[in-house]
C-alpha cells in the first residue's frame, strides 16, 4: 500500500471512529509510528484533524466532519451570513441553522 492510499484509508478511519491513538494506526498500516506522524501532518494541511497528547492523546477528526457530505462554499457561505440582517428573528434562527449545518468544520 503506498502513502496516498494509506492516508486516504487513514481519513476514512477518522471519519468513522472519530478518534484513534497513534499505535492503532501503526500496527493497522504495518508502518513505523514516524511514517504515520508524516501522514498525519501532510492530512492535517487538508483536513480537519488534530493531535492531542496525554491520557486522551492520538488523532483526532474535527466535530461534525464527514468525507462524503457536502458543505457550503466559501461563496454559499459569504451569502447565506449577507442575509442574516435582512430577515425576521425566526428567519435569522433557520439560516444560522443552515450555516453552522453544512459549513466545513475549521481546523483545529
Amino acid at each position: 500500500m503506498g502513502a496516498l492510499e494509506r492516508r486516504d484509508r487513514i481519513i476514512d478511519i477518522l471519519c468513522e471512529k472519530r478518534f484513534v491513538k497513534i499505535e492503532y494506526l501503526v500496527n493497522e498500516f504495518s508502518v513505523c509510528e514516524k511514517t504515520i506522524r508524516n501522514d498525519i501532518l501532510e492530512l492535517s494541511l487538508s483536513y480537519p484533524i488534530y493531535t492531542k497528547t496525554g491520557t486522551w492523546g492520538g488523532v483526532y477528526i474535527a466535530d461534525g466532519y464527514y468525507r462524503d457530505k457536502d458543505y457550503l462554499s466559501s461563496l454559499q457561505k459569504e451569502t447565506l451570513e449577507s442575509l442574516l440582517d435582512d430577515v425576521d428573528s425566526e428567519k435569522r434562527k433557520v439560516l444560522e441553522s443552515i450555516i453552522k449545518k453544512f459549513s466545513r468544520p475549521e481546523a483545529i
